[in-house]
């Protein structure tokens, strides 16, 4: 069951004839109302999907950056609840952007499934990624958000057989997200070539969009990766913005928000070197 923003978002990518940029950032982080200012300013600077992770205290996918991004999110006081209140004051300005919430099984279940689908279709959320919950256990959460459109999006990984891919694919929607390296974020850089044939493997299986993320920190690589990709996502080199400014007292929403643009640069014009070198 895919959410009608995130099929339009990819349905214009596809008419422009490009890869789309997904920009990851943490609630909270470094502070709410700088958060908020990020997120309002994501569109404007490139973002065409904005993924809002929710701190969690034991985030095991994530590599230091997003670590103490999480550990920042928490100490500004941002609940997996105080999340989606954030996410509601973004939409309140913006009714076009999809919105997808990233993080972790046990705040969830802490809330209860029903209330949390409830909760995030009030805030405007379009889809979730749980980094720990594996389709095996996902039933009861799925129903939850499927009840509310909201698309449970799954992850797919350069270990994921074929046999497991049928299994990722049940019930996903909106898009696949292929984690490009083995290990948590930020660590390991993506490599265009491995990821090309694995991004058409998921694409067939799935019969969706494939945004791919993890390893993607530089504008380069981001290009290249948007060659061969539907989206592109990026995460811990914009929370590492966030480090920097707060190490050297500049603004951190202008730091991510310069880093968004230039990131989303190089994906818009990859495309089209694409098409020209093709000529």
């Amino acid at each position: 069951m895919t959410t009608a923003r995130i099929d339009a978002r990819f349905d214009a990518l596809k008419a422009e004839g490009r890869a789309g940029f997904v920009s990851y950032v943490m609630a909270g982080d470094p502070s709410r109302d700088e958060a908020l200012e990020i997120l309002r300013g994501l569109p404007a600077a490139g973002a065409d999907i904005i993924e809002l992770g929710f701190p969690f205290s034991d985030p095991m996918a994530e590599g230091p950056p997003i670590q103490k991004a999480a550990l920042r999110g928490l100490k500004a006081g941002l609940t997996l609840k105080g999340t989606l209140a954030l996410a509601a004051d973004f939409r309140a300005g913006d009714a076009d952007t999809p919105l997808i919430l990233m993080g972790y099984l046990n705040p969830i279940e802490t809330l209860g499934y029903d209330a949390f689908a409830a909760l995030c279709a009030e805030s405007g959320v379009d889809g979730l990624i749980v980094v720990d919950c594996p389709p095996e256990e996902a039933g009861p959460l799925t129903d939850a958000l499927d009840a509310h459109h909201i698309a449970l999006i799954r992850l797919a990984t350069p270990t994921t057989d074929d046999q497991r891919l049928k299994v990722v694919a049940e019930r996903t929607s909106g898009f696949v997200y292929y984690v490009s390296v083995a290990g948590v974020t930020g660590v390991k850089e993506a490599d265009a070539a491995s990821v090309a044939p694995a991004v058409v493997r998921v694409r067939a299986a799935s019969g969706l969009p494939v945004a791919v993320g993890f390893g993607i920190k530089t504008a380069a690589r981001a290009g290249e990766v948007a060659r061969v990709a539907d989206a592109v996502v990026v995460g811990s080199a914009l929370v590492e913005e966030v480090d920097r400014a707060l190490s050297e007292n500049r603004s951190a929403v202008s730091a991510v928000l310069d880093k968004v643009s230039e990131l989303a640069r190089a994906v818009r014009r990859a495309r089209l070197a694409l098409e020209s070198e093709e000529r």
